[in-house]
């Protein structure tokens, strides 16, 4: 196992904020390189954070940042961004696809341009960034590449839930499965990771519940500890897995995550594609009777 990131080179798509900058600055801890690539760079009215704040953030916690302004569903943007970060730190060692769009919406009430959106950043994104960056990835001693995605969870629900959302999560599932495949003789890992409770980022307090899912969710710093987790194991063992962030933590010993919750008088909310058999093997933690509503709101 690796024991540190010291000197590594993270390229994160959508870093400026959420899970994507959680994982950002557990890595800088260590005194990783990581560019920071994201399609904010001026303030927005609702969402907090840009590529320039993430860097400065990124650069206290005692990591080098480059902020990045790129857009996923762009090859020549993609490209460009992951050349421009070989040139600075000499090379990549981790890709880190985070960058998601989000529509939770039924099929009538989802417009064809949010559909094509989805798409876009989340299964093209998630294939132009990884491709961009095999090459240097195929140099680097322990490569890694993590795919925010979920397991593939075939209960019809989640399909009915929302159908176009479903596909393109799952869509960046079966892309982590098929390059572990594909890049098992080059040592490149390739896995999905995913939290079993929702997290409390901007989606969930302005998208998806507002406050009262913040309570009963966890601080994307589970998140960004089960990701350190997969990226200091060698990277000939440790791929082609769909994981859960509590799952994968109890699997290494670290059983009390209790620092994590939001609200620890609350119960957790289950995350959608979480299975039951899921929430079971995660014996002590209290999860409500529901999974995340996310049409709550509409």
């Amino acid at each position: 196992m690796t024991h540190s990131l010291a000197g590594k080179t993270l390229f994160i798509t959508g870093a400026s904020r959420g899970i994507g900058l959680a994982i950002a600055l557990r890595a800088a801890r260590d005194g990783a390189n990581i560019a920071v690539a994201a399609k904010t760079a001026e303030p927005h009215p609702h969402l907090p954070g840009t590529i320039y704040t993430a860097a400065a953030d990124i650069e206290k916690a005692g990591g080098r940042a480059l902020p990045l302004l790129v857009d996923v569903r762009d090859e020549n943007s993609v490209n460009e961004a992951v050349e421009r970060t070989v040139a600075a730190f000499g090379g990549i060692d981790i890709c880190v696809n985070n960058a998601s769009a989000i529509s939770p919406t039924k099929t009538v009430e989802t417009a064809m341009k949010r559909y094509d959106l989805m798409q876009q950043v989340n299964v093209r994104g998630t294939f132009v960034t990884s491709r961009a960056c095999i090459p240097h990835l195929k140099r680097s001693s322990n490569p890694h590449i993590l795919t925010l995605s979920p397991p593939l969870n075939l209960d019809p629900a989640w399909l009915g839930a929302h159908v176009a959302y479903t596909l393109s999560k799952y869509g960046m599932s079966l892309i982590a499965l098929g390059l572990a495949d594909e890049l098992r003789n080059d040592g490149i890992a390739c896995n999905g990771l995913w939290p079993i409770s929702t997290i409390d980022t901007s989606a969930v307090r302005f998208v998806l519940g507002g406050e009262a899912m913040s309570r009963v969710s966890r601080s994307p710093e589970i998140m960004a500890d089960a990701a350190y987790l997969i990226f200091t194991q060698p990277s000939r063992e440790f791929t082609g897995r769909l994981v859960l962030d509590e799952l994968l933590l109890r699997e290494h010993g670290i059983k009390d995550l209790s620092a994590y919750a939001v609200d620890p008088s609350e119960q957790l909310c289950p995350d959608i594609f979480v299975s039951a058999a899921d929430l079971a093997a995660a014996a002590g933690t209290r999860f409500s009777d529901f999974p995340a509503d996310y049409h709550a709101n509409e």
